[in-house]
């Protein structure tokens, strides 16, 4: 067995192997190490090889899943060897011949397909990337779904599109692995190389055309050397991994380049768009958004907000969509309590089609295609707008498929085929009659008890059943003697004797028993010939599924996002190819769920109006809601391009073509980079790449820097942004200097973050209006903060005397001379409180002897006298 273990793992050196006996799969020497610290299970030994003990683990099969998912997030890759024959089958061989094994699969994280080990509402990706000359291409898979696209890419924007797909696993050539090791890891994605014949062209297209059983490519579209040697590299991957039984793929779609919002991964980090910077799914807008109710509609959702489109008219059939399912309540109610109800079409035709799926897969494919026929039934008639319409049409046309999954499966089938039990009666008859043989033996066996007990007269006589002896006759020793002797002997035949019992059998117990084994095993075996050929017609309508799912998810994803609409008083944007950003009281859809949890204030929307001031030089002091406003105004021209309404109470959307945003501090020290060093990094990126139909948003540029540094490079990067890329912005800043641009450059205004100052406390508005901020208030915020009052007065003092030194000019130096010593400053004094005029006017108030319109008189006097 040892040697049989060594020869596979020798096959499989880069992976643990799962070594199969009996209800276990057992790991050995390195692989039971690591595998017992990954896993936190017990480590021990059997055995000796080459006079060093044998480390050993196992865990049991019933159970492997979620051991497999632990190592696969811990970046291990596993083989799992399976027993290909039974025990009794190996041993015709052969006394001491070893139960055959072989590995049947190598689990990587870009090729789990298990429902357990995936997230039901995201895609997990496989992608290749390859480049042939000086042509790059990007090829991506999702075999737990069948999707399957390719891309021409250009080598730089390899990050971003990592960013966007979040793939799980990406494979590449060994000869460029050094190249990109640092990007891909630092993306979170598993590298793994292959050697170049996986990654040649021509072996690729000869590979693509086998999975697909056609003669050319042509009938996919025209595709790249790189494409084609990308998506040549992903089959010749699953071939390895799944050991030559390929998944179900649909054919490659491709995508062109520019066809979406260019978004890079910083910006998609600031934004928190699908994941927030936790890491997590809570707080990103992904998650305050999606309303759907089906896993596929789930999966469509976060594709459509990390690629929004750049076609006007896509977007424009998009919002059709979700107009119609907004403007008919009770239709898009009846269809979302069909859609409850659809279960993940596309996940269990891949697992039909790996092998992997049960009884409870042919089930979903059944449901799944029923509430299509409903709400097929239930849209026609209706006036749909084109998007709808179209996917109406996939949902039709499976009803002999229908019709057989209906007539052969019970309504709640059990979850593995050797269960049994789920062809429904009246369905073959050969299955009736062994099921009816099997059952009816039951009751056979139980009338034989009653006449055996009145032929002898022993009433306390059983029938009963093991493994070893089978079926069997049991009395006590007491009654035995009774049944030894003549004439009953003739009929009993004696079988065993226990301390306390005597067993017997008789020829037509024996005959029965062979009768009753037979029919169970047979009726298994017709039952598993019938799953087969249920997954066979699934299979050969696979194409026809896979429409009828994607249009689930499109009805899905509609009411989903008229539901949010609703919900949340969203509105229609016009989307168009103009250079328009208008918006009137936008808001931040993260935040002002967030608000509205807490039980806190609601959020004060705001206005934005880049469309002949394209940058607007917003100040104003923290804690103030600039770095909200920024945010909120980039995430309502995402969602717009996506295709969904947006949290304004209007807006008018000129198509931007790239998004960038450098908002917040972070530094890198693992890469010896400060929070300046980044912060420059992402701002150089925006200003080498960013055109005019991109929207740029950028906060507190140059403060990681000495003042007049931090200045100088703000001042310089909003020049660029206006001479050079000419493109949308919003520029938040705490230099108040920079206010004077807007005077010299014409397409810069200046806005403002309003707040009210109230006895020397500061009251923030959250209100965006025009002008500039006179100062930043950040003695106050510091206050707010919690500082000590010693340290909060003595920066006052500073303060002061640094910008009366800016007023009257002397030196820095002679500033400081002039500042008494902090250790030296007395203790702030409390300042007595000066009554304002709302207090005065109560004092003279006596509520008991006003009238009700006395007292809302007394409201209004109050709300002036706040002016």
């Amino acid at each position: 067995m040892m040697a049989q273990y060594l020869e596979i793992k020798e096959q499989h050196p880069d992976a643990l192997l799962f070594y199969r006996m009996g209800d276990f799969y057992e790991l050995f020497f390195d692989d039971a190490v690591a595998a017992s610290e990954a896993l936190d299970i017990a480590l021990t030994k059997r055995g000796k090889h080459l006079g060093e003990d044998i480390s050993m683990c196992g865990v049991p099969v019933h159970a492997a899943e979620g051991y497999l998912l632990t190592l696969i997030r811990k970046g291990f890759r596993v083989a799992v060897g399976e027993q290909l024959e039974s025990p009794e089958e190996a041993k015709k061989r052969g006394s001491k011949s070893v139960v055959n094994r072989g590995v049947v699969r190598l689990v990587t994280p870009g090729t789990l397909t298990e429902e357990s080990l995936l997230e039901a509402r995201r895609h997990n990706f496989l992608a290749a990337f390859a480049q042939v000359r000086d042509d790059a291409a990007l090829a991506w898979v999702d075999i737990s779904t069948g999707a399957f696209h390719v891309m021409p890419l250009a080598p730089v924007r390899l990050g971003p599109e990592l960013a966007r797909l979040r793939p799980s696993e990406l494979l590449i050539s060994e000869a460029s692995e050094a190249d990109w090791h640092e990007l891909v890891t630092e993306s979170g994605t598993a590298l793994t190389p292959l050697s170049r014949a996986s990654f040649d062209s021509t072996s690729a297209e000869k590979r693509i055309l086998a999975l697909y059983k056609i003669g050319a490519l042509d009938a996919f579209g025209s595709f790249g050397r790189a494409e084609v040697s990308a998506m040549g590299a992903i089959v010749d991957y699953l071939d390895i991994t799944q050991k030559g039984k390929l998944p179900l793929l649909r054919p490659p779609v491709r995508e062109a380049t520019g066809g979406t919002m260019q978004i890079d991964a910083a910006t998609r980090r600031n934004l928190e768009i699908t994941a927030s910077m936790s890491g997590g799914r809570a707080g990103s807008l992904l998650a305050a958004i999606d309303r759907t109710v089906t896993a596929a509609g789930a999966r469509l959702l976060e594709r459509r907000l990390s690629s929004p489109s750049l076609d006007v008219n896509v977007i424009t059939n998009r919002l059709d969509a979700v107009s119609a399912m907004g403007a008919d309540a009770r239709l898009a109610a009846d269809l979302r309590d069909a859609l409850r109800k659809v279960p993940d079409l596309d996940r269990a035709l891949s697992r039909l089609a790996l092998d992997r799926g049960g009884p409870r897969d042919l089930a979903a494919v059944r449901n799944g295609l029923e509430q299509a026929v409903q709400l097929a039934d239930r849209c026609t008639g209706e006036d749909l707008p084109e998007l709808l319409t179209q996917a109406t049409h996939a949902l039709t046309g499976h009803d002999d498929l229908l019709t057989l999954l209906g007539d052969a499966l019970v309504a709640e089938p059990p979850l593995l085929t050797r269960d049994g039990g789920y062809i429904a009666p009246g369905y073959d008859s050969d299955l009736d009659e062994a099921r009816e043989l099997r059952d009816e033996g039951r009751g056979v066996i139980a009338r034989m008890q009653q006449d055996y007990a009145t032929r002898t007269g022993i009433q306390s006589l059983k029938i009963k059943h093991n493994n070893v002896l089978g079926y069997f006759i049991e009395t006590t020793a007491t009654h035995a003697q009774k049944m030894l002797s003549a004439p009953l002997s003739e009929t009993f035949i004696h079988r065993q004797t226990t301390a306390n019992q005597v067993r017997f059998t008789t020829v037509e117990l024996s005959e029965m028993e062979t009768r009753i084994l037979n029919a169970g095993n047979r009726a298994l075996e017709i039952e598993k010939r019938l799953y087969d050929s249920l997954k066979g017609a699934i299979l050969d309508s696979a194409a026809q599924i896979g429409d009828a799912a994607r249009a689930l998810a499109e009805f899905d994803l509609a009411v989903a996002l008229a539901e949010l609409a609703r919900a949340e008083d969203w509105a229609r944007p016009r989307v168009d190819d103009s250079r328009a950003f208008e918006i009137q009281g936008g808001r931040h859809p993260v935040v002002e769920q967030a608000l509205r949890g807490q039980g806190g204030a609601p959020f004060i929307a705001n206005d934005c109006d880049l469309s002949d001031s394209a940058i607007w030089l917003l100040t104003g002091p923290n804690m103030a809601g600039k770095s909200t406003f920024l945010r909120q105004n980039a995430l309502i021209a995402l969602l717009a391009q996506m295709g969904s309404f947006v949290p304004a109470e209007s807006a008018h959307i000129g198509l931007v073509s790239q998004l960038f945003s450098r908002v917040g501090a972070s530094d890198d020290l693992a890469r010896g980079r400060s929070t300046f060093m980044v912060e420059m990094v992402e701002t150089a990126a925006i200003l080498n790449q960013a055109d005019d139909r991109a929207l740029v948003i950028l906060d507190e540029i140059g403060r990681g820097t000495a003042t007049y540094d931090g200045l100088s490079i703000a001042w310089a990067t909003l020049e660029n942004l206006h001479e050079v890329n000419r493109c949308r912005a919003l520029f938040a800043t705490h230099y108040h200097e920079m206010t004077a641009l807007s005077g010299k450059l014409d397409r810069v205004d200046n806005a403002t973050v309003a707040v009210k100052e109230w006895e020397g406390e500061i009251i923030f508005l959250h209100e965006v209006r025009k002008g500039a901020a006179d100062r930043s208030y950040g003695v106050q915020v510091a206050q707010l903060a919690g500082l000590p009052p010693k340290v909060v007065e003595r920066a006052r003092v500073v303060l002061e005397a640094l910008e009366k030194g800016e007023r009257e000019g002397p030196s820095h130096k002679a500033l400081i001379d002039d500042l008494p010593l902090f250790a030296a400053m007395p203790a702030p004094r409390p300042q007595p409180k000066q009554e304002s005029a709302v207090e005065a006017r109560l004092k003279t108030v006596l509520p008991d002897d006003m009238t009700p319109m006395e007292a809302l008189r007394l409201v209004y006097e109050l709300k002036d006298l706040l002016k």
